[in-house]
């Protein structure tokens, strides 16, 4: 809990007001406080370097905090508003209470020792999109995988893990899947290069059993899961470049992310030239991409291949 509070504010008064009502996992919350901190510094010119001896600490803590990458301290948080001009107590009890929720500890937090801090940041994101539009090369998208399918991939990329934590990173990639069928879901928006879809992960009746899962995506209608396949015939196409996810948040002061995964990091795009170049090219390749109907007769055509 975090210390020294005023008399804690309802949330439909002061933090309503200031952040309209914010919601999301604390990984939003983190980068939704991280910007409204740096508003406040930027608008009174302070520098990286002077927020930081306000707080004892260097500049670089300030450049994590501003973008989110690290927890809040009450203490910290209440020396900046100071610094900031931000004196009504209402306004400091909606600062602290955001960051109290944003350092509350996401369903994930028990897979910690499985996850690296790049791919962590990339869940609490996913949980807090309202969009996710996502294109995939080498393997179907997590969200879409069945459990058997995900136990292949992840065989393959952890050859020396023991069967136990084999099984816990399936949960962990199964739970993601969760957000799928909650009040709020997220729009899915997906596109999948053949390739991806003719490669036997687990042997043909797992690939067979994957296949049919995602036919019945697509068949279903479920309103939040969009799915298209891009076919070999189409030759080279706008994302030659490889597989990429952006994702988008209803919070309005949260801009667009594009994840971009590697071998053993990640790296995420927040400026808006970078999102907007990406958004051009997810935008052509739906355009390119075979429609939903024609998306489930390739799918079950590659089913009866195996």
């Amino acid at each position: 809990m975090i210390a020294a509070q005023p008399d804690p504010v309802p949330e439909s008064s002061a933090v309503a007001s200031l952040f309209g009502g914010a919601k999301g996992g604390p990984t939003a919350l983190r980068i939704l406080l991280g910007t409204q901190l740096r508003r406040l510094r930027e608008g009174k010119q302070i520098s990286r370097e002077d927020a930081g001896e306000a707080i004892r600490a260097s500049h670089a803590k300030i450049s994590r905090m501003e973008l989110g990458r690290v927890g809040f301290k009450s203490r910290d948080i209440l020396d900046l508003l100071t610094l900031y001009g931000v004196d009504e107590p209402e306004k400091r009890a909606a600062y602290l209470d955001l960051a109290e929720r944003a350092n509350s500890p996401g369903w994930w937090q028990k897979y910690n020792d499985l996850m690296e801090d790049w791919f962590e940041t990339f869940v609490g994101l996913e949980e807090a999109a309202s969009v996710i539009r996502t294109y995939e090369v080498q393997f179907v998208p997590g969200l879409l995988q069945t459990r058997d399918y995900a136990r292949a991939v992840i065989m393959l990329g952890h050859p020396g893990a023991t069967d136990e934590d084999i099984e816990r990173r399936v949960d962990l990639r199964m739970t993601r899947q969760d957000l799928l069928s909650r009040s709020n879901a997220p729009k899915i928006w997906a596109v999948i290069d053949e390739g991806a879809l003719r490669r036997p992960f687990g042997g043909p009746e797992v690939m067979r059993a994957q296949l049919e899962h995602l036919i019945q995506l697509t068949d279903s209608g479920q309103s939040n899961v969009q799915l298209q396949v891009m076919p070999f015939q189409y030759g080279g196409h706008a994302a030659a470049g490889g597989p990429f996810t952006i994702l988008r948040f209803s919070e309005r002061d949260l801009p667009d992310v594009v994840y971009l995964e590697q071998l053993t990091s990640a790296i995420y795009l927040d400026k808006r030239d970078e999102v907007d170049h990406y958004m051009m090219v997810m935008d052509r390749l739906c355009i390119e991409a075979e429609a939903r109907k024609k998306t489930t007769k390739l799918l079950q055509s590659y089913v009866k291949e195996l």
